[in-house]
């Protein structure tokens, strides 16, 4: 039996349209502590909640974008009534950024409990940077996406100061689809380059591409902190 559900498991992750596991726990850690988000152990969570939520929560972490795809602004405000959608075969991650973000914010006017909202906006912005995660779900991605995944997972607890963090200004949800195009078109520019020479990411790109989710996840809890003091 153990046999059986092990090929199951490996035959689901062969034949979903695109894998939605992108950086490991601690990557994901890694990420949100660098960014000084101060409840960062729970950035891993969105991956917990898939193995019950399935495709409602997969379809948040990764967009299929065909080559020569430029994301705007605009195609990542458009992705953020898709949030939650299991019917959408593209995926929507960066809407998923987007109305996570929003969920959020109408939460706090509300005056409830809005940390789970931002935990999963973490963890979406980790998927952001994971290049594998902004390209098609082809032969080259099946081959390489655990690896990726995986790749400075067990050392980036231990070596945060390789992640670096940049100054990312955030005043509006306009300012802040912005950034998310800008990242997403690095992950998917670097995502195709790798397939084109067909090689892994390095540990030194890895630690790159983490820096930009930390650092656009730092100028977001700046901007949400500021709100806050109005």
């Amino acid at each position: 039996m153990k046999r059986i559900i092990g090929w199951l498991i490996l035959i689901s992750i062969w034949i979903l349209p695109s894998s939605s596991w992108a950086w490991n726990d601690e990557t994901h850690l890694a990420i949100a502590k660098a960014a000084g988000y101060q409840k960062w152990y729970n950035a891993a969570g969105a991956d917990i909640t898939k193995v019950k939520a399935g495709d409602i929560e997969n379809k948040n972490h990764y967009v299929n974008n065909p080559p020569g795809i430029h994301v705007t602004a605009k195609m990542v405000i458009e992705q953020a009534h898709r949030y939650n959608d299991p019917s959408d075969e593209t995926g929507h991650l960066y809407g998923a950024i987007i109305q996570s973000i929003r969920e959020y914010r109408h939460t706090t006017k509300e005056g409830k409990y809005t940390e789970y909202h931002l935990a999963f906006c973490a963890h979406y912005i980790g998927d952001l940077s994971m290049p594998l995660h902004n390209t098609l779900y082809n032969a080259y991605n099946r081959k390489n996406h655990v690896a990726t995944d995986g790749i400075i997972e067990k050392e980036v607890l231990n070596n945060l100061s390789m992640i670096k963090v940049y100054p990312i200004t955030i005043e509006s949800e306009t300012d802040l689809a912005r950034e998310i195009a800008r990242i997403a078109n690095l992950s998917r520019n670097l995502g195709y380059q790798l397939e084109k020479v067909g090689r892994m990411l390095s540990k030194k790109e890895a630690y790159k591409q983490i820096s930009h989710s930390a650092s656009l996840f730092k100028g977001i809890l700046s901007w949400l902190k500021s709100e806050r003091k109005e």
